[in-house]
């Protein structure tokens, strides 16, 4: 019986995977770690919920024996606008707490482990259309360096100690279920919120800034497909480049007012536009696509819609 632990379990992500894993494994087999409570009570109460720091090593070793855990998904991160506000914390929380689990991981007999790396690797000196997977990494955002010394310790604890930990290059990541948790694509989900409640908003990036994105639920489908894979097909284990569909805050808002005829979008870029601009435009995946068959399900429009839908529907409004 496959024992999972996800850490960061309250975050963007782990909001939407908590779920899937409970539906796939049963709810009493995925333990979520968050380091607050959330007000969402169900939950927390749909399986076994610990509130505990992930840079606590002693606490996570406790975790891991008392639930009997042998795979991880290791997603505690500062993201990269909250990065750069305080750099030294993004450092300890995001190098801090994966050297942790991948030390614990060593000791522990742990099977697999997931790591999120991001389009943050890459910086101003990477191709930014069609950006390969083997490539230039020079970013120049604090999350960015977390997670291309993360790749890099990732890779050397599976050839040195042949931790299986595999990773995904996430694009921006549209959520219907999750407020943003401080990142640089984190428009594309305001813009939804305020568009049903206000009709209106007023977006950091400029109407041009095309960047790659992704909806949530292809994202949890690529995540789980890849942690479910035949370790022979991982042919990369510092981190696979991830790609859906890319589109600029002009075409978002575009698609958008096909729906809500009354929206309407305006622009003032701020310290978010910097880092946006040493970001790709698109991504190749090819890589994942052949080795373990990665393919996405939405575009622009399709989700778009279902966007829309659930949100109205949670928020108890109409469009």
């Amino acid at each position: 019986m496959t024992r999972i632990l996800v850490t960061g379990a309250t975050g963007q992500i782990g909001m939407s995977l908590v779920p899937e894993l409970r539906r796939k494994h049963g709810n009493s087999n995925v333990i979520a770690i968050g380091h607050r409570k959330m007000p969402d009570e169900a939950f927390i109460n749909a399986g076994p919920f610990e509130i505990a720091d992930a840079t606590n090593k002693e606490a996570m070793a406790e975790i891991i024996n008392k639930y009997g855990i042998d795979t991880v998904y290791h997603l505690v991160s500062l993201l990269s606008a909250t990065g750069e506000k305080n750099p030294d914390l993004a450092w300890n929380v995001n190098m801090g707490g994966l050297k942790i689990m991948l030390d614990l991981a060593r000791e522990h007999g742990i099977k697999r482990i997931f790591w999120p790396s991001s389009i943050a690797a890459f910086g101003p000196t990477t191709p930014r259309d069609n950006t390969p997977q083997d490539t230039v990494l020079e970013p120049n955002t604090m999350y960015g360096v977390t997670k291309v010394a993360g790749e890099l310790m990732c890779n050397y604890y599976h050839k040195k100690y042949g931790v299986d930990v595999r990773s995904l290059r996430y694009p921006g990541i549209i959520s219907n279920n999750a407020l943003p948790g401080g990142g640089t694509t984190d428009y594309a989900v305001e813009i939804f919120y305020e568009a049903l409640k206000h009709q209106k908003y007023k977006c950091y990036l400029r109407d041009d800034s095309t960047l790659p994105m992704m909806y949530m639920s292809d994202a949890i489908k690529a995540t789980v497909d890849l942690m479910e894979s035949d370790p022979a097909s991982i042919k990369i284990r510092t981190s696979y480049n991830l790609a859906a569909v890319s589109f600029s805050p002009k075409e978002v808002a575009a698609e958008i007012k096909k729906h809500i005829h009354a929206f309407e979008c305006t622009y003032e870029p701020d310290f978010r536009q910097a880092i946006a601009d040493s970001w790709p435009r698109s991504i190749d995946d090819s890589r994942a696509r052949k080795d373990w068959g990665w393919k996405h399900t939405y575009d622009l429009k399709k989700m778009t819609q279902d966007m829309l839908e659930k949100l109205s529907a949670r928020l108890g409004l109409k469009y």
